[in-house]
């Protein structure tokens, strides 16, 4: 009898993960269509009117929750890192530590920073920068869990604006974010049209 009340609960265990991951999975996919509104319709998007009227949405790897991690932060004592913008001038940022991770292509070790609004910052390069994702790197915003450890979510990495638009200056990520592995997970390069 205990083998399969054990069989039953396993059972309702993977139905509950399937649950979270569906949900999770829908959440990623709604937060991308508001994103796609903004692009395709607001007055403030990155895009010209032209790109605007042609829009059909960015470009996504699909959302999977394996590139959702909660991540300890090994803390240095703060300074002050200044980054190379892509127009040539530069941008101060309050370096707070590392954080390393492993997905199933390999392991990579990333700076955490923070901008002048308290905000978190991890902007990234790949082994996919400049062929299936924008050249120059993505960015992200982990979210703090408590005092020692952060969530990051890939499948939430975004392009800068200048990956749009010349109009705009974006900090360049530093090299000690440059990955040696493929991150196959948030927003791909854009292609003009949609």
């Amino acid at each position: 009898m205990k083998f399969w009340q054990r069989k039953k609960a396993e059972a309702a265990e993977a139905v509950e993960e399937s649950t979270l991951a569906d949900r999770y999975i829908a959440a990623v996919e709604a937060h991308r269509a508001e994103k796609d509104r903004f692009f395709g319709q607001s007055g403030h998007s990155p895009l010209d009117q032209t790109q605007r009227d042609t829009f059909e949405g960015l470009a996504y790897w699909p959302p999977d929750p394996a590139y959702q991690f909660s991540l300890p932060v090994q803390r240095d004592d703060p300074q002050t890192i200044t980054f190379q913008t892509s127009d040539g001038a530069e941008q101060p940022y309050s370096r707070l530590g590392t954080i390393s991770l492993r997905v199933e292509a390999g392991e990579g070790t990333l700076a955490l920073y923070e901008d002048e609004s308290g905000g978190l910052f991890l902007p990234f390069r790949d082994s996919t920068s400049g062929t299936e994702s924008y050249g120059a790197g993505r960015y992200l915003e982990p979210q703090w869990i408590d005092d020692t450890s952060v969530l990051v979510d890939f499948n939430l990495a975004y392009n800068p604006f200048c990956a749009y638009s010349y109009d705009y200056s974006c900090p360049l990520p530093p090299l000690e974010n440059w990955l040696q592995i493929p991150i196959r997970a948030g927003e791909k390069a854009f292609v003009d049209g949609g």
